[in-house]
């Protein structure tokens, strides 16, 4: 679906209201705030209450509980085209990112961790905090258009490298990092003796995304912006083998290959991605997460990531033509436009007065599209930004 499709014929089949059906929130609000937090649908609500219903029924139910994470994972495998061995159910990304730095080994000459400026503060935390431990932290930058093209990154890797980190959608402005770049990036980590972690939490569930082609060690994301469920649940993908090479020294009960172990004496690691866990799966966030991810699987992830890419262009289109600042690389950008601002927390402010959400960032206010927004949404955007022309820089 183009963006000249999506103006001439946006909803022909009903599609979009039998979507937005589903978000009670769109009656009233213009969302364009999914990059922070994606909306609530009754499926996610519903689940909830499944839960909420079954500890007031049976009080307590573990089987019940580990088998919707375990559920959980097989889903996030299936949209990523991973296995479900290869999927850690986690809280945060930050719990899976931790977990990775925790394996790894500062002390020797393998020290460097290459850093992309798109990254999401956690991720430059954590990697910043294995500093103690020796570890050398070097930033990727931006080119002038705000895009990190691939040889910025190529040209820093070498054999005293241990891991490159980027995000496939920087969070201040909305740039995306290609599949061919990232491909490139792993290609060269790989021939130099590296991993690469690529977060995918402003983008998965807006797009689609194939962890085998993209020739990557690990992902992380989390739940409850693009993939509709809730905070409080999160994913670490470790590709097959890595578990052979790599002991997290952050831990758990459900990190061992026999949870039912119960074994004080010593550290059993899982043999699968599940190593990568700590204690117990964070249950009503799985339940929650389970559902959205059911809501995406029945409209297709690649239906879903058409209709994003056509009312983000048609946004990005009545943007540029009404002169608004964009910040956003147009060769290459997420679900996400961001706007300049002269005061960003006023603007937000403005805008939610009439009822469209928004959330800033880096002094850009951002739009984040996803498959339940529609053009009437777009207009809204385009006439409260009108009525708020001082607030633009």
């Amino acid at each position: 679906m183009s963006s000249a499709d999506f103006h001439q014929s946006e909803d022909p089949d009903g599609w979009s209201a039998d979507v937005r059906a589903h978000f009670p929130s769109i009656e009233t609000l213009a969302y364009l705030n999914s990059g922070s937090y994606g909306l609530l649908s009754d499926r996610v609500q519903e689940a909830v209450q499944e839960y909420l219903d079954l500890r007031v029924r049976a009080g307590a139910d573990w089987d019940a509980w580990v088998e919707r994470s375990m559920s959980l994972a097989a889903k996030l495998a299936r949209l990523i085209n991973a296995s479900a061995d290869e999927i850690a159910i986690t809280t945060t990304a930050s719990a899976g990112i931790n977990a990775i730095a925790s394996a790894l080994d500062f002390s020797g000459s393998r020290n460097r961790v290459l850093v992309s400026n798109y990254e999401f503060p956690t991720s430059g935390q954590i990697w910043h905090a294995q500093e103690r431990r020796g570890a050398i932290v070097r930033h990727v930058e931006e080119d002038e258009g705000q895009a990190i093209p691939a040889e910025h990154f190529i040209e820093l890797i070498d054999e005293r490298t241990a891991i490159v980190a980027i995000s496939r959608v920087c969070y201040r402005h909305g740039g995306r990092i290609p599949d061919e770049a990232v491909r490139a990036i792993a290609d060269a980590a790989h021939r130099n003796g590296a991993y690469l972690i690529l977060d995918c939490f402003q983008s998965l569930g807006a797009e689609t995304l194939d962890v085998k082609t993209l020739g990557v060690d690990f992902v992380v994301g989390g739940m409850y912006k693009y993939l509709l469920g809730t905070a409080g649940a999160a994913f670490l993908y470790a590709r097959e083998g890595i578990e052979a090479e790599l002991v997290p020294a952050a831990s758990g009960w459900f990190a061992q290959e026999d949870v039912g172990a119960m074994n004080i004496f010593g550290n059993d690691p899982s043999r699968s991605a599940r190593r990568f866990q700590a204690g117990t799966p964070p249950v009503i966030a799985c339940y929650a997460a389970d559902a959205g991810l059911d809501l995406i699987f029945e409209y297709g992830p690649g239906t879903i990531e058409a209709r994003v890419a056509a009312i983000n262009s048609a946004a990005m289109e009545r943007l540029v033509e009404k002169g608004f600042p964009v910040a956003t690389p147009v060769a290459s950008r997420g679900p996400m436009i961001a706007i300049r601002s002269t005061d960003s927390p006023a603007l937000v402010r403005a805008l939610m007065d009439r009822r469209v959400v928004t959330s800033e960032r880096d002094g850009n206010v951002r739009a984040g599209f996803h498959f339940y927004n529609d053009e009437s949404d777009v207009d809204r955007l385009i006439e409260a930004l009108e009525a708020n022309r001082s607030l633009l820089r």
